[in-house]
């Protein structure tokens, strides 16, 4: 299995080179390449299921590539390992860092700024028979849209900032890694899920969190909520808020969820079906539930978890309460371009 695994590595590792490489027409040719021909893309909000690489060249990668020119890809979590939710041995590998590059072209209605920007991204990739099957990218877009000056949200609680790699700078696993950290790691990751499922237990919070976590733990969360240090500071500025705005929390699982070497992580489609009791990032209560889509990526020091970067598809998730961010920050750009004029 190590060897399929290596060679996982190998063919999105090659896959990426040739992508971040191409231009135009090009990026088709490095699809037909590296991925299957019945390939399955899930992406966040506006990009979302794509049954073709096709949809996705057009949605994503060709109009990325225009805005955000030389574009550059950032490493800092590069692993793989066989999903432990299934037992078809499939082979997934992860892609975690940012995607830099000159911000020269509007994206996604967000308006230009013609200096760097950084779109934080993490993507999870499933190869099958030697080819790439299926992907999971998430992306931070939010956290671009702040970078140019155009915040949809209102003040969040923790800190907005391009977020750094894990602090042993030992994220990037190209060559093969001990089976046993990996073991470790996805014992502490399910530990974690266990320790934090009860969220009426009798413990206080910041006493449960210690079960898992290391006292200076770190949450890099998405643009909109933000990053957070140590487990004081999580629960006063994210986990304590999250859970008191939510009336109901149904947990549907993950697709996929494995770990190599001390890192690990897991991504749901959704994870999370929630009933807001109002006040999350200033939405009002409703009485519907609504679909949280995560990407969580976790770094083991020991026998707990140190680092935690967190992806939340927060663009679909006020979506689907009526809020397309994205129109509305169009809208407000082209309003304010028609009164400088």
């Amino acid at each position: 299995m190590s060897s399929t695994i290596q060679q996982a590595k190998e063919r999105v590792w090659s896959f990426y080179q040739a992508l971040d490489a191409a231009q135009g027409n090009d990026v088709e040719s490095v699809f037909e390449t590296h991925c299957a021909e019945r390939y399955f893309f899930r992406g966040c909000h506006p990009f979302n299921e794509q049954g073709a690489a096709k949809g996705v060249i057009d949605s994503l990668w060709l109009p990325l590539k225009q805005a955000f020119r030389r574009l550059q890809r950032r490493q800092d979590v590069f692993i793989a390992g066989t999903n432990s939710l299934e037992q078809d041995d499939s082979v997934w590998v992860i892609s975690m860092g940012h995607l830099m590059g000159l911000f020269d072209e509007d994206w996604l209605g967000i308006q230009k700024t013609g200096r760097m920007a950084f779109l934080r991204y993490c993507e999870f990739t499933q190869v099958v028979d030697g080819k790439i099957a299926q992907s999971a990218f998430f992306a931070d877009i939010p956290g671009v849209m702040v970078q140019a000056g155009q915040n949809p949200f209102p003040p969040q609680s923790g800190a907005q900032l391009i977020q750094p790699g894990p602090i042993t700078h030992d994220g990037i696993a190209r060559d093969t890694q001990s089976i046993e950290e990996g073991e470790k790691t996805l014992a502490a990751i399910n530990k974690m899920i266990s320790d934090l499922g009860n969220w009426d237990n009798a413990l206080s919070l910041e006493d449960e969190l210690a079960l898992s976590w290391h006292d200076d733990m770190i949450w890099w969360g998405p643009t909109g909520i933000g990053a957070s240090y140590t487990i004081e500071r999580y629960a006063k500025q994210h986990s304590g808020i999250f859970r008191n705005s939510f009336s109901e929390r149904i947990f549907n699982g993950h697709v996929c969820k494995f770990a190599e070497g001390h890192f690990g992580g897991f991504f749901g489609w959704p994870n999370l079906t929630l009933k807001p009791s109002g006040g999350f990032m200033g939405m009002p209560a409703n009485d519907k539930h609504f679909d949280m889509r995560v990407i969580d990526i976790y770094r083991r020091d020991g026998d707990k978890l140190a680092e935690n970067w967190v992806f939340i598809d927060l663009l679909h998730y006020f979506y689907q309460q009526g809020v397309d961010v994205l129109v509305r920050n169009a809208q407000l750009g082209a309003a304010n371009q028609s009164n400088i004029k």
